[in-house]
């Protein structure tokens, strides 16, 4: 098999096609980012600003397929309360939605008011969430500045893994940004993030908060960093009723933040809106002109000049108002934390802006005395689905969605209703490509085993090429017309070995053989960012897929039309001048997706076989665990709106 590897590592020097796909995408994100800065410049007077307030907070809700319905009992109970050293904490549990448990700690001051403000603080990517050491001693700065804390567990974190497994060891947990994404894949096919649901149980969290006859509901705070920032950020748009805020270590700026390489998980991408102009100025003027603090560390992955120039950018939203003083930032010398200093600012922040009367407990700004950890957990075990038998997690409202989509496709089948897919696959899959000229290149690379190989590489689209390898029986290279057969699997020809039989065996039967290299795939595969492996999650693939979902794209769209480019260029070379003709096609797994999109938009499709054939979308949607390598390389939001197999 050394002649089969040496093909795999074969390298053709007529281009360097490995930065295309990233350049490709970042090309087109920029032209986005620019016409966002141009348009949020446009923005004069206090009447544009609301316009824009108004078509971000629109252009938000449609990106995470809405918010959930907000209108059920919280049933909310105190299952513990602890004493500290001029506080106590309740351990609440509340439903944001029927069987959906939220574990919370609620923090009461001695020393407050009779209504008293409040902060709901929300938890970034730590494994304890709401009760991780750190956190609860955040928590106490702002209960010292006099404030009421709800702090809450977010999906995947703290007592509310979906995915829990009390027999697996600490190493094969599933838990925060890797629920967040398990989840958020399946959230993009439906049209939806996974978002919707991590700010729908803030809000209930806000519900709670103005239940409180110790709250007034007029002063009620939000801060949190990292993933808290994001859920912060995100409530900013979407919670009118929030006095003031406090964003931690996530505000930037997203072109930056493209360029610096980094991955994000699935609450925090935003299908679409890179292509309307969004920006993260947005998130900031949505809150204008209510008191908001940004607080960011110089030594974050998020890039620190980033954040000054959102913030900077944003200051004349609340000229606008005559309330340039509540639009402030504040710094630390630090890496990705929400640091002490930090903590304290923001308590400040709030009591100046939310009109703490009371004095602040231990005046000398001592740390309080934390509670042991352990009295801060709200469930018998620690966890929800293991203590509250009839708790439901994300993956159940992904279920019942997925059912109600699939019955409103097939339930009236019509012309109307098929020409409406149609035209949706089409809009998506071939609308945003720059056609060009194929240009083919072919080189011929000797024999493999009894089979003539020919190199064949391509444009595919304006500025990306596609490549593959032509098998054909030895003999048979001069033969004419043939018919042919595409293998599409992961890795194209850098994995000839493990297909080969395949190869030999259709060569074999009178056909040619094409293996497919589409736009990042085997020698068109990006440069690793971090050193990370290209095809699992955070790795370089995931990245690209999530900025082209940014721009209302998707990679699986894009490899549809490269598989619709690859039949014309068999036209081209193979079957000049004949009029009909068609190509079949061999997948492996959920790489059949791509090429089952090219064959509802283009007849020249043959059959299609697979190995470990994915027999519908829906029946992976619904599926609870799957292989996550590669996976976002067949994620196309939405697509389950309007179409899975075997339905048109």
């Amino acid at each position: 098999m050394s002649r089969i590897s040496e093909l795999e590592r074969y390298c053709c020097t007529l281009y360097d096609t490995r930065d295309q796909l990233k350049r490709h995408i970042f090309d087109r994100a920029d032209r986005a980012f620019e016409e966002g800065d141009r348009a949020r410049d446009r923005v004069l007077d206090r009447e544009q600003l609301k316009a824009r307030q108004a078509g971000m907070r629109e252009a938000f809700l449609t990106a995470i397929g809405g918010l959930p319905s907000t209108d059920a009992p919280l049933n909310a109970r105190t299952t513990g309360t602890s004493k500290g050293n001029g506080y106590s904490v309740e351990n609440v549990i509340f439903e944001s939605r029927p069987g959906h448990y939220v574990t919370s700690n609620l923090y009461l001051p001695d020393r407050r008011e009779e209504r008293s403000a409040a902060v709901l603080f929300l938890s970034g990517h730590e494994y304890e969430a709401k009760h991780c050491a750190y956190y609860h001693e955040v928590c106490l700065r702002f209960v010292q500045a006099g404030l009421i804390v709800l702090a809450i567990d977010p999906i995947g974190q703290g007592e509310r893994l979906s995915l829990w497994d009390p027999d697996k060891g600490s190493n094969d947990v599933i838990w925060g940004t890797r629920e967040h994404q398990h989840f958020g894949v399946k959230c993009h096919l439906l049209g939806e993030s996974v978002a919707r649901y991590f700010i729908h149980d803030a809000m209930r969290a806000v519900d709670y908060l103005c239940g409180r006859p110790e709250v007034d509901p007029a002063r009620i705070a939000i801060t949190g960093n990292s993933g808290g920032g994001t859920q912060t950020a995100m409530m900013m748009v979407c919670d009118d009723r929030l006095a003031a805020a406090a964003p931690a270590t996530f505000i930037m700026n997203r072109q930056q933040y493209m360029h610096a390489g980094g991955v994000q998980d699935a609450e925090q991408i935003w299908a679409g809106l890179t292509a309307v102009g969004f920006d993260h100025e947005d998130l900031l003027l949505s809150f204008a002109p209510k008191p908001l603090l940004v607080l960011a560390v110089q030594y974050d992955f998020f890039p620190i000049e980033a954040t000054r120039r959102t913030v900077s950018r944003c200051g004349r939203f609340w000229e606008m108002h005559g309330k340039s003083d509540l639009l402030r930032m504040e710094e630390d010398e630090s890496t990705h934390r929400y640091t002490d200093r930090l903590a304290q600012g923001a308590a400040e922040f709030f009591r100046e802006h939310l009109s703490v009367r009371t004095e602040p407990v231990a005046a000398d700004r001592s740390p309080l005395t934390p509670l042991p950890v352990e009295r801060l957990l709200c469930t018998s075990n620690g966890q929800v689905v293991q203590s509250l038998p009839d708790a439901k997690t994300v993956h159940d409202e992904i279920i019942s969605r997925c059912g109600q989509l699939r019955r409103m496709r097939t339930g009236e089948r019509s012309d109307d209703k098929e020409r409406e897919a149609l035209a949706w696959l089409r809009e998506k899959v071939i609308v945003p490509r720059k056609r060009c000229d194929l240009n083919v290149r072919r080189i011929t690379t000797g024999t493999a085993d009894g089979l003539h190989v020919e190199y064949r590489l391509w444009w595919s689209q304006s500025g990306l090429m596609n490549s593959g390898y032509m098998f054909r029986s030895e003999g048979a290279e001069h033969a004419g017309r043939r018919p042919v057969t595409v293998g599409v699997w992961l890795g194209g020809t850098s994995r000839l070995a493990e297909h080969w039989s395949w190869i030999r065996e259709t060569c074999g039967k009178g056909r040619d053989v094409l293996v497919l290299n589409s736009s990042g795939v085997g020698p068109h595969e990006p440069y690793a960012i971090y050193g990370k492996p290209a095809h699992p999650f955070f790795g370089v693939i995931h990245k690209l897929t999530d900025d082209l979902i940014w721009l209302g794209d998707s990679l699986a769209a894009m490899r549809a039309y490269d598989v619709i480019r690859c039949i014309d260029m068999i036209g081209h070379v193979d079957h000049a001048g004949k009029e009909a003709f068609t190509v079949d096609f061999h997948t492996e797994g959920r790489q059949q997706l791509v090429v089952q999109l090219a064959a509802a938009l283009d007849a020249r499709v043959g059959s299609v076989t697979s190995d470990s054939p994915l027999r519908s979308i829906s029946d992976w949607v619904i599926s609870e665990k799957y292989e996550e390598d590669d996976v976002m390389s067949v994620v196309m939001p939405g697509i389950l709106n309007y179409y899975d197999f075997g339905e048109l």
